[in-house]
This record gives structure tokens, C-alpha cells and sequence, in this order.
């Protein structure tokens, strides 16, 4: 049995579908290459109903029953599997008792010259047959990265630098830190803009700044952080493009809105001031270094910080405030503070008022970034 679990069934799952499906791609051809031959098979496993999942799950039994017809191994690919997860087509009944029998004979299967790979999205771990797998063979879940995770910038970096280091690249601290913030938290993306500025550098081999701003774009995920970014730049110009953009999405994404834009701005204020005091307390010092960075706030005195989540700093995103350092000192405490009343009120007109929405914060972020002559 454990050469079983170590050789012959294997389910790459996750809700990280990018990583998925490269770990599952490598899987199969390693697993094709070891056992050789030309009879390894593929049986697609997307459906739309129960009928076509049963009827996947037949052509499954049938592949793994097939002996390969020039003898030696054969590899069973079940790929990109959606009846696994919590939805209508994987609870019905009768795929959930399908898949249970299936299960069984898996467990009695006869792994010498065949082996299973099933790759799938988000499953039920609390199923039978998931059960049934991780116990027999190998199992490996890929979570997405959200920007919600405190490490989503960490994991980013490192597999953008595992990616740099396939194609024998390079990349400077700035131009890195960069890249993560145009690419957020998508996996996907970061790889696609790795391999436009692979192509873009030629022969060079190390990427710069200025690559990435000549060839990069940002993600749907990191639009925010963009909007964000031209405020604490105090950039007018580009903050108003940023906004016009982000304003016309709302009109197509139900998942967007002008309060939920707003409350990133006040998000990203308030992660400025909180940042400016952490540096005139000396807690902190400029770097353009991410890690050295993450290694100050981990000698931040907790002690002397507030309990509620809402004034901690190191609530926050340490990327949030990474990306915050260099633009801390474009304003004063007086004028950040200004800009969290600035915002509170534009939030009371956007809520109680019949104004245009885009025309209320298009009047609040320039008075928030034209230089005023309050005092430091």
C-alpha cells in the first residue's frame, strides 16, 4: 500500500486552478516519461449535470480496466475535474453513490501497470471518495492567493522568483516589489507578466524597474491597489485616470461600488498615518528591501501598540505598508489626518446626498493631494 500512495494514484486539487493544472501537467508527464509507451489517456472531467458526470465516471472505469495495448504502464489522466466540491452536480445522489463505489474498487485495484491522476478544483474533503484517495495515494491542495492573506505578497515573490530563476533571470528589489503589486494576488497573471518580460529583456538578464513599468499591467485584483498608489504618490493626474477606471467597472462588476472604493481609500490612509507614527517612533527605517522590511515589523514593540485591530499596524497587510513607505513622506501628519476627515465626510455625502457619486470624490481626492499650508 505505501507504494501505492507514493507511485500509483495522485489528486492534485484547489480552488488555485492556475497552480492546479501546471502541478498536474507536470505530474502526468513525469509519470508518462517513467513508465514510457504511447498509451496513456486523458479522460476530460468537466460537466454541467449528474448524467454527464456519470458518464465520465464510466469512461474513467473503462480507461483504468484498458490494459495498454503495447504492454509496459499507462497513465490515467481524470483531469480538471468539477463534481468533487459542494455543488448540485457532485451532491446528487447518485454521483455521490457512484463515486463511493468507485472509491471501493479503488481500493482493491491492481496498481502494477497503471496509475491515476485526477486533478479537480475545490472538493469535499468530508466525502468518501476524497477520503478514499488521500488515504491510498497522494493528495496536494493549492489554495488561491487572496488579498486577504497576510502572506499573499510572500508566496508571490517566491514563486515569482522560482520563475525568474527557470528562464536564468534576475530582478531587482524595486523592480520585484513592483511586479507584485501590479500582478496581486493571481498567480496566473504573475506568470503571464514574467514570461512578456522574459521576451522583453531579450538576452539581458537582470529585470529592472523600468521594465516593469514599460511592459507590465495591473490585474483586476490589484486596480485597487493602483488607486491606492496614486493617492499616496500625491500623482493628480494619474489618481483621477485611476478613479474614472475604477468608476466605469462598477458599472459592470456587482462586486464593485463607489462606498467600496472610498473605503479603500480610507484603508490606505489610515495605513499612512499608522506608518508615519511607526517611523517617528523609530520603530521603522526606509527600505526598499520587502524582507528587510517584514524583519523591522517583526521587532515593532507589541506593548506599546493599541488592542484594537482597527489602529494596529501590524493588522495590516505587510505589503499594504510596504508599499506605503516611500509615500509616507509626501505628506504631513496634519494633511493625513485632514484626508481620514476629508474622506469620513465625502463617505456622509455619498450615503445621505443625491450628488454625483463620481463628481463627490473627484472633489475629495483633489483636496486631499493639492498641497495645502497646514503646518507639520
Amino acid at each position: 500500500m505505501a507504494a501505492a500512495k507514493s507511485t500509483s494514484l495522485a489528486m492534485v486539487c484547489g480552488d488555485d486552478d492556475f497552480a492546479v493544472k501546471q502541478r498536474a501537467r507536470q505530474i502526468f508527464q513525469e509519470w508518462s516519461t517513467e513508465l514510457g509507451g504511447i498509451d496513456h489517456e486523458t479522460v476530460e472531467a468537466t460537466v454541467s449535470n449528474g448524467g454527464e458526470a456519470l458518464n465520465v465516471i464510466g469512461k474513467l472505469r473503462e480507461a483504468l480496466q484498458t490494459l495498454p495495448f503495447f504492454g509496459g504502464g499507462k497513465v490515467v489522466w481524470l483531469r480538471d475535474c468539477n463534481f468533487l466540491g459542494e455543488d448540485r452536480t457532485a451532491s446528487s445522489a447518485a454521483v455521490t453513490e457512484t463515486l463511493a463505489e468507485l472509491a471501493e474498487e479503488l481500493k482493491n485495484f491492481s496498481w502494477q501497470n497503471v496509475r491515476l491522476l485526477i486533478s479537480a478544483g475545490k472538493v469535499d474533503k468530508r466525502k468518501v471518495f476524497y477520503k478514499t484517495l488521500d488515504k491510498l495515494g497522494t493528495t496536494e491542495v493549492f489554495s488561491a492567493w487572496s488579498p486577504e492573506d497576510k502572506d499573499w505578497a510572500d508566496r508571490a515573490e517566491s514563486a515569482a522568483r522560482d520563475a525568474l530563476n527557470k528562464r536564468q533571470k534576475n530582478i531587482s528589489e524595486p523592480a520585484l516589489a513592483e511586479l507584485i503589486g501590479r500582478a496581486g494576488a493571481n498567480a496566473r497573471h504573475l506568470e503571464n507578466e514574467i514570461e512578456k518580460l522574459c521576451v522583453f529583456i531579450g538576452e539581458r538578464n537582470k529585470i529592472e524597474l523600468a521594465d516593469i513599468t514599460a511592459i507590465c499591467s495591473h490585474n483586476k485584483t490589484a486596480k485597487a491597489f493602483a488607486l491606492g498608489d496614486a493617492l499616496g504618490d500625491r500623482d493628480l493626474l494619474r489618481l483621477l485616470k485611476r478613479l474614472d477606471e475604477e468608476l466605469w467597472e462598477t458599472k459592470f462588476d456587482k462586486d464593485k461600488s463607489e462606498i467600496g472604493l472610498l473605503y479603500g481609500l480610507i484603508g490606505k490612509v489610515r495605513a499612512m498615518l499608522l506608518l508615519k507614527e511607526m517611523l517617528r517612533e523609530g520603530w521603522l527605517k526606509e527600505t526598499r528591501d520587502y524582507n528587510a522590511f517584514k524583519n523591522q515589523l517583526e521587532r515593532v514593540p507589541t506593548d506599546k501598540l493599541p488592542a484594537d485591530r482597527k489602529f494596529n499596524p501590524l493588522a495590516i497587510n505587510p505589503y499594504v505598508l510596504y508599499k506605503a513607505l516611500p509615500q509616507v513622506k509626501k505628506y504631513t501628519s496634519p494633511e493625513l489626518v485632514q484626508a481620514m476627515d476629508i474622506l469620513l465626510r465625502c463617505n456622509q455625502r455619498l450615503v445621505s446626498s443625491g450628488l454625483d457619486e463620481t463628481l463627490v470624490l473627484q472633489q475629495a481626492l483633489v483636496q486631499i493631494v493639492t498641497p495645502t499650508t497646514i503646518a507639520a
